[in-house]
């Protein structure tokens, strides 16, 4: 299938250097810049409907010039893989949840913290100040360029065998993570089992109980179907998804300015409707999922959140220790406290 499209990095061979305006009447058909955008979910989640949209965006702003292609699914590349063909440059943009990208930038894993934001609302305001700019760094620092920042939601837990209210209730239990450090500590502490797999294999684990759990939001939840293969979700908003827009630098630094200042306005514009999107996703989601009555909803109360927060507390001190109380101390929560 790769073979078979035209190759991005040949088009932008036979522009001139990237501060050049584009004269979009003497540019052929042939030498339109044209970006794979791949990703791994379906087309009805924020993701995926962001994704179309940014295309489309991108499409009216450049005349046609800039042709964005959406792969949805893992189509083009599997959950795992689509960083290793946005560095090969088979694809030229991607979007994986910021768990994903811990490899090599470790310290994005202050995301992944459970019960480190309150709100949604937490979240944009630590990655919009001082500790995001860093993580930003660190990525192009790596060979990256981070467009935006999209959101999900907040992860809840699902299980085939019983509701998950006391920490002692994971034990033995496994579930499915995401590749981040972080998270399988946050199982471990709670004595329970790890495997990290796709996100699209997720379903089909399940079905075959392979793994008796998972995390994720709750549109995440609805679209992949988990919910038909689980008993019980305990809806605990322990812990943040979102993703980074990404794209290799070197494909970013040939760009044309004014093709680079498209993008920049269309991730924008498509940033802030993704993430009202997001919400109101969630909770249509959560909604759904009641109406169903198909699988039995736990909301923690406040002291089982308490017995929750406490168990998972020595992963905060393993983070410190490796990367410093920067990046906790700089949680919404934690402003102007002692730590």
């Amino acid at each position: 299938m790769i073979l078979m499209l035209v190759s991005t990095s040949l088009i932008l061979s036979s522009c001139q250097p990237q501060n050049r305006a584009v004269d979009h009447e003497q540019i052929s058909r042939e030498e339109r810049i044209v970006i794979r955008f791949s990703h791994i979910v379906g087309e009805k989640t924020p993701k995926g409907m962001a994704a179309r949209r940014f295309a489309s965006l991108v499409k009216e702003k450049s005349n046609g010039f800039v042709e964005v292609q959406v792969f949805p699914n893992g189509y083009l590349y599997r959950d795992g893989e689509e960083i290793d063909g946005l560095l090969k440059n088979d694809i030229q943009m991607i979007a994986p949840a910021t768990a994903k990208i811990t490899s090599f930038v470790p310290e994005w894993q202050a995301l992944d913290l459970p019960f480190a934001f309150n709100s949604i609302g937490e979240v944009h305001e630590y990655l919009e100040g001082e500790i995001g700019s860093k993580l930003m760094y660190g990525l192009q620092r790596e060979g990256f360029y981070p467009l935006g920042l999209w959101d999900n939601g907040f992860k809840q837990m699902t299980n085939m065998t019983k509701p998950l209210t006391q920490p002692r209730d994971f034990r033995g239990l496994k579930f499915r993570i995401m590749p981040s450090e972080i998270i399988r500590q946050q199982f471990l502490e709670l004595e329970a089992g790890t495997q990290s797999n796709s996100f699209n294999e997720v379903y089909q684990l399940l079905e075959k109980n392979k793994i008796d759990g998972q995390e994720n939001t709750y549109s995440n939840i609805v679209s992949k179907r988990i919910h038909t293969q689980q008993k019980y979700l305990t809806a605990s908003n322990h812990g943040y998804l979102g993703y980074v827009v990404l794209l290799k630098k070197e494909f970013w630094d040939q760009l044309p300015e004014e093709v680079q200042k498209i993008l920049q306005e269309s991730i924008k514009e498509v940033t802030d409707w993704e993430k009202e999107m997001a919400r109101k996703m969630n909770e249509e989601s959560l909604q759904e999922l009641k109406d169903c009555k198909c699988v039995e909803i736990h909301f923690l109360s406040k002291e089982e959140k308490r017995l929750w927060e406490e168990a998972l507390k020595p992963i905060y001190q393993r983070f410190e220790d490796r990367f410093g109380a920067e990046y906790i101390n700089q949680l919404p929560r934690n402003k102007g406290a002692e730590h």
